[in-house]
């Protein structure tokens, strides 16, 4: 574009980024005008950024936790993470021109599974279609020199203490004993089920305009750091219905989100017990990428409807391979608490994993792998 500035280099401290025209921005309805703004300004952020952190510094870089869990993000809260090598990087993007501060909501601060290495300060220009880096900072000092205003919850620090130059970024990075990035921060107490729906029926309701302002802070990062509760919160703010019945998704398809997560119908070939015909099976379908390999994760009824079983498996998505020794195979509720034989686990290499349970109708799990797969994000199926 005509009023771009010129892309600086790293040494000059300022970079400047074109945000790409295509391709299009992804449409989403969101529940106000407030989060459709800040979905629109992390959108062309990580549009603009994402590309050229990858050529640059990072080729590995990747979003965290999945590109289909960023609206349910930024519904609620600015901001979008990046994960690269052993480190996490959180965008926070703003439309103040002036850029005189870094305001870091205390979301990705002090909940310990959002925390970030590095927080880097994003000025967007909307009209002209660039976006400006005017520095970055840590965890560390954000926490330690970082003043903490009660009333938006967020860090700020001006912008003389940010590091200016990404090439510093890039060095510590290679370094073998890099300097203490993070400060520590304790848990979060975990809530329960009935906690959490209290929670949902009033913070789902899009009348509440700031649901993060609206009850204390270890509540609402409780909520929040759960992957199955944080989209259901999207879901009702958005008005949508119940986005993950397994049931469902068997009888008209599988919902939009879980399609863009991998989730699709698949006909499994098994044999009823007592028989000696296989006979087609419709089930569901999703490949897992864990330790660098691909593996595929099914959930299809077995036996009568009215029996209410459920099988789940874990196979190698290459035929013939096997299951290392070591891998599990994990179910939880949806509160995340463990039940009787819940989980399988490969003591010797196997050809897959499986556990069988039986559910009320509209019962929630929770399914997990260790080690853990990429782009792993918590999902309550209902059942």
């Amino acid at each position: 574009m005509s009023n771009t500035p010129s892309p600086l280099t790293l040494d000059s401290h300022q970079l400047y980024l074109e945000i790409p025209q295509s391709p299009q921005v992804q449409e989403q309805l969101y529940s106000t005008a407030g989060a459709s703004m800040r979905a629109w300004i992390n959108q062309l952020c990580l549009k603009a950024f994402l590309p050229w952190f990858r050529e640059e510094i990072a080729p590995t870089a990747r979003i965290y936790p999945n590109t289909a869990a960023l609206p349910s993000f930024w519904e609620v809260v600015n901001g979008t993470a990046i994960t690269f090598d052993r480190f996490r990087l959180v965008l926070i993007p703003t439309l103040a021109m002036d850029g005189d501060e870094l305001r870091v909501p205390q979301e990705w601060v002090d909940i310990l599974e959002w925390a970030a290495d590095y927080y880097v300060a994003v000025y967007v220009n909307l009209d002209d279609g660039w976006i400006k880096i005017f520095g970055y900072t840590t965890h560390q000092i954000l926490k330690t020199k970082g003043v903490y205003d009660v009333q938006d919850r967020t860090y700020s620090l001006e912008s003389e203490d940010l590091i200016q130059d990404l090439n510093v970024l890039w060095v510590t990075r290679q370094m073998d004993e890099p300097e203490a990035l993070r400060a520590e921060i304790a848990p979060l107490p975990p809530i329960s089920k009935t906690q959490a729906e209290n929670l949902l029926e009033r913070l789902g309701n899009p009348d509440v305009k700031f649901p993060r302002l609206a009850v204390p802070f270890s509540l609402w990062g409780a909520l929040l750091v759960h992957g199955g509760w944080r989209q259901r919160l999207c879901d009702r703010r958005q008005g949508m219905s119940e986005q993950w019945s397994i049931p469902q998704w068997l009888q008209t398809g599988v919902a939009n989100i879980a399609g863009q997560l991998g989730w699709s119908q698949r006909e499994f070939v098994a044999v009823p017990a007592g028989m000696r015909s296989a006979e087609p099976i419709l089930g569901l379908s999703r490949q897992l990428v864990i330790a660098g390999n691909t593996y595929e994760l099914r959930i299809f009824p077995k036996g009568a409807p009215e029996d209410h079983i459920w099988r789940f498996e874990l196979r190698n998505a290459v035929p013939g391979s096997q299951i290392p020794v070591g891998f599990k195979l994990r179910l939880l509720n949806e509160d995340l608490q463990p039940f009787e034989n819940n989980e399988d686990t490969a003591v010797t290499t196997v050809d897959l994993l499986y556990l069988e349970v039986i559910l009320e109708p509209g019962e929630g799990l929770i399914w997990e792998t260790e080690p853990t797969a990429e782009d792993y994000d918590q999902e309550i199926l209902q059942f």
